[in-house]
């Protein structure tokens, strides 16, 4: 890890490098121009930083899967937690996760729907380890009876729930992921300027969605390297060109990004975690 590191914060004077040499000149360019060079956002935003275990796809080809790092590690936890903020019907994605580990449970929001996918909600022992709310995650709490929408925080939500790391973190908050995580990362930041900020989850999967004014280049350089600041590592990324193909005539500024978290102590990046197999159930054939 310590190494890998290293080589990771080489990258970033070669990324700097290229953002003077290819990158805008000017403050507040579009992430995607139409004519002043052939790059776009994601040329400057690379997985440079290698998961040190299995990478796997876990979910549905297309859109919806996601990119996993480690599971062979999480599922033999005896005690395994999830959050999705993003469900939009389509759980196949958690569904696989829950199914892999015997011990993992997912807590699942969002207010546009009213449950999981049928993936989950049609597998009884699935459903069983599944928690849904129709809520939305924010950079604040508000969710007085009064308010249409229900936002919560992660910190919120945790405490709400009990846990106090989550394992895998999946956020598909359609442009909502960069005031949260800004909130989020502020809240966990500590006052003390000589201290690593600690986040509460392992590793983290975003698609992010620069747009809608979040694609101005030198304000998402600054959101990005909160993240590195923060500790997070991109291991792998994905462009949705579902997404390109379904609204004809868009730019490609949607990505799917997975995040490690290079800090405190879980079971991605130290041996000295205890792992604790979960007891083996038996699942009936779906076929």
């Amino acid at each position: 890890m310590q190494h890998e590191e290293s080589r990771y914060q080489n990258f970033l004077k070669d990324r700097a490098k290229l953002v003077q040499k290819k990158g805008p000149t000017e403050q507040e360019v579009a992430a995607f121009p139409d004519d002043y060079n052939l790059y776009t956002l994601w040329d400057f935003f690379i997985p440079a930083f290698p998961c040190p275990h299995r990478v796997e796809r876990i979910g549905t080809l297309g859109d919806g899967g996601k990119w996993v790092c480690g599971m062979e590690r999480v599922e033999k936890k005896e005690k395994c937690v999830i959050y999705s903020f993003g469900v939009n019907g389509e759980s196949s994605f958690e569904a696989d996760l829950l199914k892999r580990g015997s011990g993992c449970e997912v807590w699942g929001y969002d207010y546009s729907v009213t449950s999981f996918g049928p993936e989950i909600e049609d597998i009884p022992h699935l459903k069983q380890r599944a928690h849904f709310f129709p809520w939305a995650l924010g950079g604040t709490d508000n969710h007085e009876e009064k308010d249409e929408i229900k936002f919560y925080t992660l910190r919120s939500l945790m405490k709400h729930n009990g846990h106090d790391f989550i394992d895998i973190l999946k956020i598909d908050i359609e442009g909502g992921e960069f005031d949260a995580l800004t909130a989020l990362i502020q809240s966990y930041t500590p006052s003390n300027p000589f201290a690593e900020t600690l986040l509460p989850f392992g590793q983290l999967q975003l698609e992010i969605h620069a747009r809608d004014g979040r694609e101005k280049f030198d304000s998402f350089v600054k959101w990005w390297r909160m993240l590195e600041d923060a500790g997070l590592r991109p291991f792998w990324t994905e462009p949705n060109l579902v997404y390109v193909n379904l609204v004809r005539g868009t730019k490609p500024d949607l990505a799917e990004y997975s995040f490690l978290n290079i800090r405190g102590n879980h079971v991605l990046i130290t041996d000295d975690y205890e792992v604790t197999p979960p007891t083996p159930i038996h699942e009936k054939r779906e076929d």
